[in-house]
């Protein structure tokens, strides 16, 4: 598994970002990086397509414990989460599972970090409502 998602209905995309900023920012998390995937490809391609931004969250204190731990796990930092308007009122929000640092550093001091940010993230996706996927 790489990841989790929720579906929110009857939800506007910037509602949905909106909610999904607060809801991060309540589990300690706050936004390093904000990409506008949407603008991106019509700027860069001149192709439309729906809302869709890519978040780079960050959790200073779950940070640090895992740079401490491996220095180069930057690499896989911030924990990215995506906003996309699948149709009108239908909104993805996704998450990738923290877990993922574990499995590729192979370091167990990671694992205890990943945990943590693995809970946090969970109730975040919980927090929004909508229905739950996981992604193999």
């Amino acid at each position: 598994m790489y990841g989790f998602t929720t579906t929110l209905s009857d939800t506007s995309f910037e509602q949905a970002l909106v909610k999904t900023i607060a809801e991060l920012k309540a589990e300690g998390f706050g936004v390093l990086s904000d990409i506008d995937v949407q603008l991106a490809m019509k700027e860069k391609l001149g192709v439309d397509m729906p809302p869709y931004r890519i978040l780079g969250a960050c959790n200073p204190p779950l940070a640090h414990q895992a740079l401490q731990a491996v220095p180069d796990i930057g690499l896989l930092l911030p924990c990215n989460v995506i906003v996309r308007e699948e149709s009108p009122g239908r909104v993805v929000v996704g998450f990738l599972d923290p877990q993922i640092m574990v499995n590729l550093v192979g370091k167990p001091q990671v694992k205890a970090v990943a945990d943590a940010a693995e809970q946090r993230l969970r109730r975040v996706c919980e927090s929004l409502g909508g229905s739950t996927t996981q992604l193999a």
